[in-house]
């Protein structure tokens, strides 16, 4: 998994009716764009993540 600030991580919900939830990358720790990253999430939550196998990256449009 590679990413970079400004990219996202979508974790999706491990069970019927739970929603994913999607996290913006705000400082990358590990080496090469690689995890763990630090995150805001929407409510304004930050952590620091190593995504498992339930979560992408959506990576940022560069044109915008």
């Amino acid at each position: 998994m590679r990413a970079t600030v400004d990219d996202e991580l979508v974790v999706h919900g491990r069970v019927v009716g739970q929603r994913d939830r999607v996290a913006r990358i705000v400082e990358v720790l590990g080496t090469d764009g690689g995890p763990p990253y630090r995150v805001r999430f929407a409510d304004g939550h930050e952590t620091v993540m190593s995504p498992g196998p339930d979560t992408v990256v959506r990576h940022r449009d560069p044109a915008s």
